[in-house]
């Protein structure tokens, strides 16, 4: 029996395979359905990621590369942010098979303090890259007080959240953000220059769970803008604009040559301040580790537009840590965290809601769920899968 996906929060849209999207508009287009009511099936995790990881040993990656790429896919899929989950897999496959990614690539740190390192990912799979200049970064924090990474010649890393939990396994305040290929217009521009730059930040309690912040830069995520399409249903005023720079509400627009829109949309809204947090990123990730940013942020997609010219090497990632004992009691730390929590969960609630939730809440919530009940994928995404079992001989166990 089919079941109904939920609507989900903000970065949790789910996406179809991206190289197989025309980006043409249909002759006719017309609002039929919500993303409430696209048909799933349900997957157990331990499957999806056992799956993931034959298919990047498929392509060469060793067993300890292979298996942590499947748990950054699988740490999307169980927190709801099923964009950048198993749904992404043919993606990474194709890119494989076109040999556009480094199956077996030599990480090296290029430059070094006691504090900071830049990192060149040799053109390695950002799932693999990001965790190890990552652990770079907790390494130099618990031996300094704080490590800063910058990652240069690698490609797209999952979610940014990931590297913050990571980070809050070992009682670390975490810090993650990477570039991405161009989708955004800048404030009052009219065609795509930035990515939807992500970034992450988390802050461990003591009794209350731990603050996760985990964004993009951009008003919606690009998997939202597909999954609208895919459904035939409008997008929101504000998330993205047509060719000739016009705020749509349909998604097509955005996809067939239109971009989306920075966090906050337009100057009156702060879409100034979405477009200086996506530049931030870039600067970050990019110019300081030598990686290309802006329009320049090579492809992650095959139907995605080559740049016209290289600035660096690959896309971009920056990590930081921080011992929290170099500033603080831990203790004093956490119970002030702790307080913080509930002070704003206390907050009167607005009319119609239930009031504020911590940043990490539903995502948290979606965790446990899905840990005991399974993933929901949609027909187009299981397709993909199916795909690539037949083109590997790979077998993946149907869900219900």
């Amino acid at each position: 029996m089919p079941h109904r996906a939920k609507p989900q929060h903000d970065d949790g849209s789910t996406v179809p395979n991206l190289a197989r999207q025309t980006g043409k508009r249909p002759e006719s287009w017309q609002p039929r359905r919500t993303m409430a009511d696209v048909e799933t099936k349900i997957f157990p995790i331990d499957v999806l990621r056992e799956f993931s990881t034959r298919i990047f040993l498929h392509f060469g990656l060793t067993g300890e590369n292979a298996a942590q790429a499947a748990d950054v896919l699988a740490c999307a899929d169980l927190r709801g942010i099923d964009s950048h989950g198993i749904a992404r897999l043919h993606t990474y496959f194709d890119m494989f098979t076109l040999r556009r990614i480094n199956p077996r690539p030599q990480i090296r740190v290029v430059r070094s303090t006691p504090s900071t390192a830049t990192v060149d990912g040799d053109n390695g799979l950002g799932l693999v890259v990001g965790p190890q200049a990552n652990h770079v970064a907790m390494d130099m924090a618990q031996k300094s007080g704080s490590g800063w990474v910058s990652v240069c010649n690698t490609n797209h890393f999952g979610i940014a959240g990931y590297y913050v939990l990571k980070a809050l396994a070992r009682d670390l305040i975490g810090v993650a953000m990477s570039n991405a290929t161009k989708l955004v217009a800048p404030l009052w521009g009219a065609e795509r220059m930035l990515g939807t730059n992500p970034m992450a930040m988390a802050f461990p309690g003591k009794e209350e769970p731990a603050i996760v912040i985990d964004m993009a830069t951009s008003a919606a995520a690009f998997g939202k803008i597909e999954m609208a399409q895919r459904n035939k249903s409008p997008i929101p005023s504000g998330w993205g604009i047509d060719r000739q720079g016009a705020i749509t509400t349909n998604p097509d627009d955005v996809i067939d040559g239109g971009a989306l829109l920075p966090l906050g949309s337009d100057r009156e809204h702060g879409g100034h301040k979405g477009y200086c947090l996506a530049m931030m990123v870039d600067i970050l990730s990019c110019v300081l580790s030598g990686a290309n940013w802006g329009p320049f942020a090579p492809p992650f997609a095959l139907r995605q537009e080559i740049p016209t010219r290289s600035v660096g090497k690959g896309i971009g990632h920056f990590f930081g840590a921080m011992q929290i004992d170099a500033f603080i009691e831990v203790d004093t730390f956490k119970s002030q965290v702790d307080e913080y929590i509930r002070v704003l969960r206390s907050t009167r609630p607005a009319p119609g809601t239930n009031g504020p939730l911590i940043p990490g809440d539903p995502e948290r919530g979606m965790e446990q769920l899905r840990g005991e009940r399974g993933v929901p994928l949609i027909a187009p995404v299981i397709q993909d899968l199916l795909d690539m079992s037949t083109r590997t001989a790979i077998p993946l166990p149907m869900g219900r």
